[in-house]
């Protein structure tokens, strides 16, 4: 069954509403081993920290061996932090200082 767009879109919108309910980080930690393997978390976990790395000003290089990271993706979260819908840059906290 091929869905329509607005399907999507109800989904899409029950996976937001669901990430808004929680509260806490462990919350979202909660329903991320619930909703996604260990391997996509920690692919998201990655980029987001790689997001975090170059905001701070950090070089391609010095992303990829804090976080192994590959290149291509790390260009994707590069471009997405420069040009992006400003998710990153809104949610991303500030690297910390011994980072």
């Amino acid at each position: 069954m091929v869905k329509t767009q607005q399907q999507e879109t109800k989904m899409e919108k029950v996976l937001y509403e669901t990430f808004l309910a929680c509260k806490t980080a462990e919350d979202v930690k909660a329903l991320l081993e619930d909703l996604c393997t260990y391997t996509e978390t920690e692919q998201m976990a990655q980029r987001a920290k790689a997001a975090q790395l170059l905001k701070a000003g950090k070089t391609y290089t010095e992303v990829i061996a804090a976080t192994n990271i590959s290149s291509a993706t790390l260009s994707r979260v590069s471009r997405c932090v420069r040009h992006g819908s400003g998710g990153y840059e809104k949610f991303v906290p500030q690297a910390e200082k011994e980072d």
